[in-house]
């Protein structure tokens, strides 16, 4: 039986996708997304011993600020493994994470292009401004977890006193920083979500004014549900820049006139 070469599916003229057409699409981007961050995991792997000493400066940085007594009875830039295996499982989760931040603009890019059908051509044209805007927020967010981490684990630390004694397990903190990381991030992209739906005028910029107050008491317990270390510190150094780029997208969106 002769293969046929397949042929590109026609759209429709009105621009509009069938249920079927959209799931191929979304199969579409999501095998591109994930050769991606395979990619990226790779270089990841490379780069292990130089992320991995950024990982640990920070609970180095939080343990060493702790009074002598306090401190734990191996070297503060040193994590324990219980298990044979955990160093290969802490290395190829850190490659993940690295391989998912080194393919951000990609993973945005497909999921701006499966959107897209949706838009109009002009609509379209956005996609430039929305990715370089996301991976500046993303990147901004991680570094605002990254500053914070140190207080935040020094915090968290102080209450064990003389009487316990931490022992930080490797797999448990790595996963602890990488998903406070990845929370920052995808935090910090709050304000692209709020202008992208007043530009399609779904929310109008009358409306987030009227919210203004409401918002404030979300952006706070999410702030405080949403970050693991459940710190002070932590907890502000994500919130308050959720309210302000809640500010700031109530004045782009009337700059737009929306």
């Amino acid at each position: 039986m002769r293969l046929l070469p397949r042929t590109r599916r026609q759209r429709n003229p009105t621009g509009s996708m069938s249920v079927i057409e959209h799931l191929e699409e979304l199969r579409k981007r999501v095998v591109i997304s994930v050769i991606g961050v395979l990619i990226g995991a790779i270089v990841g792997w490379i780069l292990y011993p130089q992320v991995l000493h950024l990982l640990i400066h920070s609970y180095k940085q939080a343990c060493e600020a702790l009074p002598r007594g306090n401190k734990p009875p191996i070297p503060c830039d040193k994590v324990i493994a219980t298990g044979v295996v955990e160093p290969f499982i802490i290395r190829f989760k850190v490659a993940m994470f690295t391989g998912l931040a080194i393919a951000l603009p990609l993973v945005l890019h497909q999921l701006w292009r499966f959107i897209t059908p949706g838009l109009t051509g002009r609509e379209r044209r956005l996609v430039i401004p929305f990715v370089f805007t996301s991976v500046v927020l993303f990147a901004l967010g991680g570094t605002f977890a990254y500053l914070t981490l140190p207080k935040g684990l020094h915090f968290l630390l102080g209450f064990a006193g003389q009487s316990i004694v931490v022992l930080p397990s490797a797999t448990k903190y790595f996963s602890f920083v990488m998903l406070l990381v990845l929370a920052f991030g995808i935090s910090f992209e709050f304000p692209l979500v709020l202008i992208f739906l007043a530009w399609l005028r779904i929310v109008p910029s009358t409306r987030l004014r009227k919210w203004r107050r409401m918002a404030i008491l979300v952006i706070t317990l999410f702030a405080a549900v949403i970050t693991p270390s459940q710190d002070p510190y932590t907890q502000l150094a994500m919130m308050v820049p959720m309210i302000v780029f809640y500010e700031v997208a109530i004045l782009v969106a009337r700059l737009m006139k929306r």
